[in-house]
């Protein structure tokens, strides 16, 4: 376990730990990102999972723990960004490639249903904000761009069975998994607070303006679990199945941090103002299992919060890696592809999956090879006695766009 989780030593105050080996791929920019945001006003934590990869400014695949603060760029611009898996009523066998690709049509266009009662059903009566309804009114029900996907899966190993027939899953069952978030709700809500305050912290005693950017944050994170739900009746609408709901969990978050876990983590128990728990590009421990996908080209693991050792979360800032991470950006990616591959190559991937993405640059920029390897990743927080595995699932078909 010493190999995997990684003490960082610089000008923070704040603890900083990387739970990552050393076969792993790494940025030495990402670690320099990861240092700097320690170094924010109020900051006591800072973790990199093993998917840590340079941003914008802030490392993304990282937990921040802060006293008293919150840092919505923290957040970043895609509030809610998570991870829904839903059960089709089909066996793997039952599979059509050819029809199912055909089929999947109209699903970057808005939808055409009752959204206000779509989101009724998710949106806490108490959050309801007639402005934040109508910023991305036309987006919901769709993926959006960047890395985001919905993708058709069947399992490929199980390492538990036990564990996955509790959500009813066995070795012919086949999945959605949609990743997306708040669409432009969440630029928006993030510009409107980086307009007037920067990248400048807000503190709980400022109680009116932390008041306010919670109230959006929380709206915005119910949005985006409505989306993804919306998403899967969408998909499964268009392959007349049925899709039920196995879980949804965030990985762009900020939110108070729960009483339990303040001790483990060495900070002070008791103290007036609370802690808070950022995490950008990682996914709580403490909302059951946890789906992390590799590329359009690999596997995606299931896995279970080793939620019975609390000092192995907690070295982990009790989040987890939320992919595989970058290994390329987006223009190296291209570059270095565009030379290797057509287009048209990459619409089937090395393990016999279909890839539906009608934007060049977007074939390119999301392509396998941009990212690390997900074995590697999923083992390292096996290795950290963070998680116990239960299924790998491999992709039938990633959707990205059909509009160029």
């Amino acid at each position: 376990m010493g190999s995997i989780i990684k003490t960082l030593e610089g000008d923070a105050q704040a603890q900083m730990r990387l739970i990552i080996s050393d076969k792993n791929w790494l940025e030495s920019s990402a670690i320099e990102q990861l240092k700097k945001t320690a170094e924010l006003p109020c900051m006591c934590c800072a973790v990199g999972m093993p998917d840590l990869h340079p941003g914008k400014g802030q490392p993304i695949g990282a937990a921040f723990i802060s006293r008293g603060h919150i840092y919505p760029h923290l957040v970043g611009s895609d509030i809610g960004c998570g991870m829904g898996v839903w059960k089709l009523n089909v066996a793997a066998r039952g599979v059509k490639l050819d029809r199912w690709e055909k089929k999947l049509v109209g699903l970057d266009d808005p939808w055409d249903g009752d959204r206000k009662s779509w989101l009724q059903y998710y949106i806490p009566p108490g959050l309801a904000d007639s402005l934040l309804y109508k910023v991305a009114a036309r987006s919901l029900g769709t993926i959006g761009g960047g890395n985001h996907f919905a993708e058709f899966q069947k399992i490929e190993t199980i390492f538990d069975e036990d564990e996955l027939s509790k959500i009813s899953l066995d070795k012919n069952s086949v999945v959605l998994l949609a990743h997306s978030g708040s669409r432009g709700l969440g630029q928006w809500i993030l510009r409107e607070h980086v307009e007037k305050f920067g990248e400048k912290g807000l503190s709980e005693s400022d109680v009116d303006t932390h008041i306010r950017y919670m109230r959006q944050h929380d709206f915005a994170a119910h949005w985006a679990r409505a989306n993804r739900a919306l998403i899967a009746k969408r998909f499964s609408d268009c392959l007349g199945l049925q899709a039920e709901p196995l879980l949804d969990v965030s990985h762009n978050t900020v939110m108070p941090l729960p009483a339990e876990m303040v001790e483990p983590l060495g900070l002070i128990a008791g103290v007036e103002s609370r802690y808070w728990i950022h995490r950008k590009g990682a996914s709580p421990t403490d909302q059951g299992l946890v789906m992390i996908p590799g590329s359009r080209g690999s596997l995606s693991y299931l896995v279970k919060p080793c939620v019975e050792d609390a000092s192995a979360l907690a070295q982990g800032a009790y989040s987890l890696a939320h992919g595989a991470g970058r290994k390329w950006n987006r223009s190296d990616a291209r570059g270095r592809l565009e030379m290797r591959f057509k287009a048209k190559d990459l619409h089937t991937t090395a393990i016999g999956s279909r890839v539906i993405c009608a934007q060049r640059d977007l074939l390119y920029e999301e392509a396998p090879q941009a990212y690390k390897n997900i074995d590697l990743v999923v083992d390292d927080l096996v290795q950290a006695g963070m998680v116990r595995l239960v299924a790998a699932f491999k992709p039938l078909i990633s959707y990205k766009t059909r509009k160029k």
